[in-house]
Formats: C-alpha cells, sequence, structure tokens
C-alpha cells in the first residue's frame, strides 16, 4: 500500500468548480472530485502555514499553547512514526517556511525530503542592487523586504518549468516513477501556490481576460480592501490563473496515477492549510480579521483504495487534525494517545460522523467552534490578556525569541500531550487584538456568506458548551479561559455570554493613566492597537499615554481617540487610520 497527499497553500474552496465556482478554470479538480470522496465540511485548525503543519504531524490542535513554530521534542510526528514502522516518507516542496527559524524541525522527521527556492520572499538569489520594480508596484504591500526578494526571485523564474511548483511537482511525479513497484511509502507533494504573491506565466493568466490597465497588482496586503473595484477583480482573476496553474499540475500526478495503474494500491489525499480572503466582507488575505470561511472551510478530497468510492460526497464535520490519524490507520501503524484527530475511513465509507464540534483559530485570535451548521467565535477580553506561549523551542517564524521574550519565563508543569515534559512558559505576542470585532454567532444554513451575526442565548450557551469541551479536552492553558471571559470550572452563567454585549463606557487603563471609555472609544482604540505590527504595538500604547497625559484627558470618546492617534502616528501612515475608523464606524462595534 502506498500513500501520496497533494497539498496546497491557500486553496480556496470557493473557487473550484466541484465547490460550486463557474467561472475558475480548474478541469482537473472536477475530475478530482468525479474519482474521489469529497467532503463538504471539512475545517481547519491552527492557523496559519507551520501551525497547520504542525496539526498535520501531531493531529493535534496547537493554537491555544503556542503560536507559530518548530515541532517539539515531545510531539509526535505522523512522517516519523511512518518512518519508525518501516513507511518510507519522502517530502517534496517549495515551502519556504520548512526553511526558517519557525520551520526548522519538520522536514527532517522524513526519511527524505527535496526543496524547491523562490517562491514569495524566500531569501534564495542575492542582489545588492534593487531590483526592476514597476513604480506602480512600489509602495503597494507593508511587507517590504519580502516584496523586494520576490522581485529579485521574479527574474531568475522566467520560464514555467523555472517555477517552484513546475519543480516540486516534477520531483514527486519522478519519484512515483522510481518508487511506484514498491510498497509502504508516503510522498507528501506540496507547493506553497496558490498563496501569495499570484504569480505565474501568462498562458495561464489568458484564460481569464479582462479590461485592465491599472497598476501591478497581484500581491494584497493583510488588510481591509482600499483598491478600487477594478483592482480587486483584477486581483481575483491573478488569484484564478494561479489556481489554474495548480490545477494543471495536479492532472500530472492524475495521470501518474492512470498510466501506471496505481488507484488499486494508492491512497490519494489532496487538501489544503487554509483559504485566503479576496475582498470578501471587504478584507484580503487572513489572520487580521475573524476566520470566516472563506478561510476556515477548506476543500478536501480522497480516494481510498480500501473502498474505491468516488464521485460522492460526505456531510461529516472533518478537521486538519484527521489527517495524520487517517494515514497511521491507513498504513496499520498505531495512532498515539495524543492525537485529537480521527481517522477517516468509516467516514469515507459511510459518511459515519466523528465529531459533534471542531475547535479553530490562531493563537491570540478568536477562539472558534463550529458544529458544521453553526460558528461561534468566541472574542477575547478589552486587553487580550493573558496570554502565553508553551515551547521548549523558543522560535517564532522568522526569528529566534529575543533576550527580552525569555526574560521572566519560568518552567510550568507538563500537559498531557507533551510526554511529562516539562515547559517554558513565556509572554505570548498576538498578531492582532481581536477585541474590535466582539463575538460573533453565525447560522450557515441561512446566512452562508457570514454576513448577518445572530443573538440567540440558549444557541449560544450550546456553542460554549462545545467549546469548553473542547478546551479541556486540549488541556488547554488555564489562562486562555481568563483570556476569553470563560470559566475554567463550573456552570455558564449570563455573565459568559458576549453576542449581545454592549463594550462602552467602561473604566480602563492605558498604561498607568486611569480613563473612562465613552461613546465609541474603547472598540476605536483597541482597533487601532489591533492594526499595528507587533513590533511597534509597545510604541504605540506608550506614545497614546504620554498623549494623553499631554492633553490630560480621562473621558475619551471616539473624537478624542482619533486626535490623539493623528499627534503620535506618522502622517504618511495615516492611511491606515482612516480605514480602521471607518471600518469600527461602519460595523457598529
Amino acid at each position: 500500500m502506498k500513500a501520496i497527499m497533494v497539498m496546497f497553500d491557500s486553496l480556496n474552496r470557493h473557487m473550484l468548480p466541484s465547490y460550486g465556482c463557474n467561472w475558475v478554470h480548474a478541469p482537473n479538480f472536477a475530475r478530482l472530485a468525479q474519482r474521489a470522496v469529497s467532503f463538504d465540511n471539512s475545517y481547519v485548525g491552527s492557523m496559519p502555514c507551520m501551525p497547520a503543519r504542525r496539526e498535520l504531524h501531531t493531529g493535534r490542535y496547537n493554537f491555544l499553547h503556542r503560536s507559530w513554530g518548530p515541532l517539539e521534542p515531545f510531539d509526535e510526528s505522523m512522517p516519523e512514526l511512518l518512518k519508525k514502522a518501516g513507511v518510507y516518507t519522502h517530502l517534496v516542496t517549495d515551502h519556504q517556511h520548512y526553511f526558517e527559524d519557525g520551520g526548522g524541525t519538520y522536514h527532517t522527521r522524513y526519511n527524505s525530503w527535496e526543496f524547491m527556492r523562490g517562491q514569495e520572499g524566500d531569501t534564495w538569489k542575492g542582489q545588492v542592487k534593487d531590483p526592476d520594480i514597476p513604480e506602480t508596484a512600489k509602495k503597494q504591500t507593508a511587507m517590504l523586504p519580502l516584496w523586494r526578494q520576490d522581485w529579485v526571485n521574479r527574474q531568475h523564474l522566467s520560464k514555467e518549468e523555472d517555477m517552484p511548483q513546475a519543480k516540486t511537482f516534477a520531483a514527486g511525479l519522478e519519484f512515483i516513477d522510481t518508487n511506484h513497484q514498491e510498497d509502504r511509502w508516503f510522498l507528501q507533494l506540496e507547493t506553497f501556490d496558490p498563496h501569495e504573491p499570484f504569480f505565474t506565466q501568462q498562458k495561464y493568466k489568458d484564460l481569464y481576460p479582462h479590461d485592465y490597465d491599472g497598476k501591478q497588482f497581484d500581491w494584497p496586503d493583510y488588510s481591509f480592501v482600499t483598491q478600487t473595484e477594478k483592482e480587486v477583480a483584477h486581483c481575483r482573476y491573478e488569484y484564478a490563473a494561479l489556481v489554474s496553474m495548480c490545477d494543471h499540475y495536479l492532472g500530472t500526478v492524475l495521470d501518474k496515477m492512470d498510466a501506471l495503474n496505481m488507484w488499486d494500491d494508492t491512497l490519494l489525499i489532496v487538501n489544503t492549510d487554509h483559504g485566503f480572503l479576496l475582498g470578501e466582507k471587504d478584507w484580503w488575505a487572513k489572520m487580521v480579521q475573524p476566520m470566516y470561511n472563506e478561510v476556515a472551510h477548506t476543500p478536501l478530497f480522497i480516494w481510498d483504495p480500501r473502498f474505491k468510492i468516488q464521485e460522492e460526497r460526505r456531510k461529516a464535520l472533518v478537521q486538519t487534525i484527521d489527517l495524520a490519524p487517517t494515514l497511521l490507520d491507513f498504513f496499520e501503524v498505531p495512532i498515539p494517545s495524543t492525537m485529537e484527530g480521527v481517522a477517516l475511513k468509516h467516514t469515507i465509507a459511510k459518511d459515519e460522523p466523528i465529531r459533534e464540534a471542531g475547535l479553530f483559530g490562531l493563537h491570540g485570535s478568536h477562539v472558534n467552534v463550529t458544529d458544521g451548521r453553526y460558528v461561534y467565535m468566541r472574542g477575547p477580553v478589552p486587553k487580550n490578556e493573558p496570554l502565553f506561549d508553551y515551547t521548549l523551542m523558543p522560535t517564532r517564524m522568522r526569528e529566534r525569541f529575543s533576550p527580552e521574550d525569555l526574560q521572566g519565563i519560568e518552567l510550568v508543569k507538563p500537559f498531557g500531550f507533551s510526554q511529562n515534559c516539562t515547559t517554558i512558559k513565556a509572554a505570548g505576542h498576538a498578531r492582532i487584538n481581536p477585541y474590535i470585532y466582539g463575538t460573533l454567532l453565525f447560522d450557515l444554513e441561512t446566512d452562508p456568506e457570514q454576513e448577518n451575526p445572530i443573538q440567540d442565548t440558549e444557541l449560544e450557551r450550546k456553542m460554549i458548551g462545545h467549546l469548553l469541551d473542547l478546551m479541556q479536552k486540549n488541556d488547554a492553558p488555564q489562562e486562555q479561559y481568563e483570556r476569553l471571559g470563560l470559566p475554567f470550572k463550573g456552570d455558564i452563567e449570563d455573565s459568559h455570554l458576549r453576542c449581545a454585549e454592549k463594550r462602552s463606557f467602561s473604566q480602563d487603563h492605558i498604561g498607568q493613566t486611569p480613563i473612562t471609555w465613552q461613546g465609541k472609544g474603547k472598540s476605536l482604540y483597541y482597533g487601532f492597537l489591533g492594526a499595528m505590527p507587533i513590533g511597534i504595538r509597545r510604541q504605540f500604547e506608550l506614545g497614546f499615554e504620554q498623549a494623553l497625559n499631554t492633553k490630560k484627558k480621562q473621558d475619551l470618546n471616539q473624537e478624542d481617540v482619533l486626535e490623539l492617534v493623528q499627534t503620535i502616528v506618522p502622517k504618511e501612515n495615516q492611511g491606515m487610520m482612516h480605514f480602521v475608523s471607518q471600518f469600527v464606524l461602519a460595523k457598529g462595534l
């Protein structure tokens, strides 16, 4: 028996023909749906890239305990468990995050691995002189170092066969050709596409003719939509073109399985880590807004040669955490007790439910729970604290923990999954403060686009019950309950319900300065704070407190907050301030 996982990054469910899209050119995804089982209720767990891959290895949620980071010494890794059981495992990828500080322990869990260079801001080609960047592109992104490096890399990717995705699939097909007559192997064939930037060859762009003469725009910021309707539409076409490229290379795997008669003994999983907002709800990307279904509700296809079920759909609620136990079960390798996911063989065979509800989220953001019909997004208390990272691998995405991060750390008792290992408890850093958005409850049956949050006391109480049950099973840190304003033990009281919460006219402190919020001042302040990059958030807080004391203000409404922020935010950055304030006021927060 053999297994192949074809994994894409940021692949939108709603852009695929088998999930209802009628304009994206993706015939091989349609062909896959005819060959395999399609899952209608597949959800992420931990967000974004590397937290999702940690789930892929460990089969359990990790976003409540730490942010982006490597596999921990105590983590039981699915590829490594397969390797120890005599299943040969091979990773071929162009996903550069595996080779940064926050991903350095993943690829070495496999028997062998290959890495193709050049995606996004991969520090691949060295060039001291600035590359030739179109004038209209130079200031459109906040990710300037990545943007510069990407334009250096693009100079070396003019031919399709030179592009990282093309090389990745070529290497994956080479592995299949070499080993298809052998038994007991697992290939993880993983491309960074269609993750931004949406850079692809002209022949895929030509599938989407449209009238556009605007700026270079294939890489939206993680931010509000500030572009024109034509620019938004153009960027969607750029994404669609990259999906079509992904579709082409998916077709090469399906062709190979046809040519080598592999369908009788080879498990095929086609999946993604998360989706991507392309202007829906006036947002780009992910991570800085609630985890709406455009991001959290994912495509998933599985062909299982044990059942040979094709062109069928499954309604059961499944998640990323289920893929590790599914692969272990397929190769008859014992599933560790630390894995919270469930092998999907009975769901594939007869749509057997495996859970009542599932958690998903981003460290320090909303903690979300869904039962497949309702989605409950639990927001935090105003300061989004306390928040800690629990780790023995103190690195983040592209850097180590700083000496400041490590001051005041302590060792804490083991978690249920940490194999009797104590862990470091260090101050956590949320990417955003989600307090501004409040707590949201959606009925996907009547409101599939999640445009109209509902207020239903009994339903909210039920969803909180699901959330608390799953947090307890995950051995969530006690302060997570405090951060969310939920009971660690005891009953759910009326005071714990938040969907109808009014969040103004309350006292607070900014630094050591007491203030009283009026009107929408509180939501606006925390909206600004949440929009600040992590590196300057503390500086913003200190600057605001100083401005507060200079003005001798104590009661603050939204006009006061705007006035004070204008004194500390540089003029060139005040555009974002305008959009934050417009968002808060428009949403009535």
